[in-house]
């Protein structure tokens, strides 16, 4: 396979071992850290978790955005960029940059510690630490190639670029890489991870909140679970799954009375939803990001949102399979839905004003961590669960649907819509295949929650397997609202996304750009400066 020498930047290596010459070179003159004991392996590990969040970039690329126009001032040259799949030209701590650099300094810290634990005197009682590190490891790089790469394909992707794959430190000035394709990617994520999860022995965490913040045993299975779904292997995906939600999956549900008690105060309640004492959040995330405040009760980058549009016609307000029958006309035809933002267990909250158009649910938390608090300075930050129990769920769901074990996906589906709702009427096939008759095809005028599927991979039959598919991506997109995940069961399904302008709360305009089946812009662009260095940038 023809690979070109490429260089790659902003990997943080962290040496081993430093050989000098003078006592003064020997306590070296720099940040890199000497992994000498467990205790020191097991603190570098903090840092295999990337501090920048992709959130932003997926997020505003999804079809969960609409433009209020140039006369809302609340937003920026980068994030227009991004609604409008254009490459970006601006530096920003949710831009890819920050992506790319912040996940290879995690896939270092990664590296840096599995060396480490392959030189000492007794590397099998790191075998915890190891496994952390290389389901870690495994995990920056899937994120890497799904946001940078086209998605996996069991034939393009044997020559789709996708990201270098690094295995060992850095050490070096100046070294060259090769670009791995999107398979040898996926290939190595699934070593990585059939090494690693065996290892893990969440025992020795310091306690089951602290164990959230890494990847423990649950959030590893869940996010094989994701990484096999992302692949089309369904049996696997749904096997994974199944272990993430344990024997007790009732058990593994969130418990919404403890985030409603929070609910009369919107940050309250997202951060009461991202709380490592919920069964549900298997891992969390922390990140340097505008994330929670894009998605929080504030005029921050109000201009590209998810609003009382999208709201109302495609996601939390849209008439779900869940809702009775004898609802199902009103809620489509009348002015204020029947099935609305009171609905939920935790409800949605919704601002409006001049310049104003956000129907959000607090899955991301907004957190300010003061450098000065005698200035007020210091940093934005975003707390998100990246894998929970719902996702665990929907993926058995979905994996399931594509089995053709639709009561296996149905016990599922009504599971989390019982959980997540006050009133979940009982589905059915049946009832599913009414439901999705209901509605025709999404277009940009008349919207539904039914989008066209384009897939190559693998057949799905029209009927009770499409319907059925329809119904748990509604569900996959209400559960993931906010978080970015949307922009991947975009390119999973081929489905087609179009840029509108709102005007008077209402689709005032259809833009020509439409991110097409076969658009390349699917992968999106590398950072800028990565380019000037050398790194082959996607086909556009």
């Amino acid at each position: 396979m023809k690979r070109k020498s490429l260089l790659i930047l902003a990997l943080s290596g962290v040496l081993l071992s430093v050989s000098s010459c003078n006592k003064y070179l020997d306590e070296l003159p720099d940040n890199r850290a000497e992994l000498n004991n467990t205790d020191k392996i097991a603190k570098i590990l903090v840092s295999a978790y990337p501090t920048s969040n992709y959130g932003m970039v997926t997020e505003l690329s999804s079809d969960n955005t609409d433009d209020y126009g140039s006369t809302n001032p609340y937003s920026s040259r980068i994030l227009e960029q991004i609604y409008n799949w254009e490459d970006q030209t601006e530096v920003d701590n949710d831009g890819v940059n920050s992506v790319w650099e912040a996940s290879y300094k995690a896939i270092s810290s990664s590296n840096a510690a599995l060396a480490a634990i392959e030189t000492s005197a007794n590397p099998n009682s790191l075998n915890p630490q190891k496994g952390e590190a290389l389901v870690a490891r495994a995990y920056n790089h899937f994120m890497l190639v799904n946001i940078f790469g086209l998605h996996y394909n069991k034939v393009t992707s044997k020559t789709d670029l996708g990201v270098t794959y690094m295995l060992k430190p850095e050490t070096t000035l100046d070294p060259k890489y090769s670009r791995n394709t999107v398979q040898e990617v996926y290939d190595l994520v699934i070593k990585d991870l059939e090494e690693g999860i065996p290892l893990i022995d969440d025992s020795k965490f310091a306690s089951s909140s602290a164990a959230k913040y890494h990847f423990n045993k649950t959030a590893a299975y869940a996010f094989a679970a994701r990484v096999y779904l992302f692949m089309g292997e369904w049996q696997k995906a749904a096997d994974y799954a199944s272990l993430a939600l344990g024997s007790d999956v009732t058990g593994s549900l969130r418990n919404y009375s403890q985030v409603a008690a929070f609910a009369s105060v919107f940050n309250n309640a997202s951060r009461e939803y991202n709380s490592s004492t919920l069964k549900s959040n298997y891992l969390i995330l922390t990140s340097y990001s505008n994330l929670g405040l894009t998605y929080g009760p504030y005029y921050e980058n109000s201009r590209f949102n998810h609003n009382a549009v999208i709201a109302r016609r495609e996601t939390v307000s849209a008439t779900p399979p869940y809702l009775a029958p004898s609802y199902w006309s009103a809620n489509e035809t009348g002015v204020n839905p029947v099935f609305n933002s009171l609905n939920y267990r935790i409800r949605t909250y919704v601002y409006n004003g001049t310049n104003l158009d956000k129907t959000l649910l607090p899955h991301v938390a907004y957190m300010f961590e003061y450098t000065d608090p005698v200035a007020g300075i210091g940093f934005r930050r975003a707390v998100i669960s990246e894998f929970t129990s719902e996702e665990a769920m929907l993926t058995r769901a979905e994996a399931n649907i594509h089995l053709k074990k639709y009561t296996e996906a149905l016990s599922d589906m009504q599971l989390w819509a019982g959980n997540t709702v006050n009133f979940a009427s009982t589905m059915s096939e049946a009832r599913i295949n009414d439901w999705a008759n209901l509605f025709g095809y999404y277009t940009p005028t008349k919207p539904t929650p039914k989008k066209k599927f384009n897939v190559k991979d693998y057949v799905i039959e029209s009927g009770t397997q499409e319907n059925m598919l329809h119904a748990v991506l509604l569900m996959r997109r209400i559960q993931t609202l906010h978080t970015g995940l949307r922009w991947f069961d975009i390119k999973r399904y081929g489905m087609e996304v179009n840029r509108r302008t709102l005007s008077g709360g209402q689709v005032g305009s259809v833009s020509a750009n439409v991110l097409k089946v076969d658009d390349k812009r699917r992968a999106i662009q590398l950072p800028k400066d990565v380019i000037s260095a050398g790194l082959t940038p996607n086909p556009r």
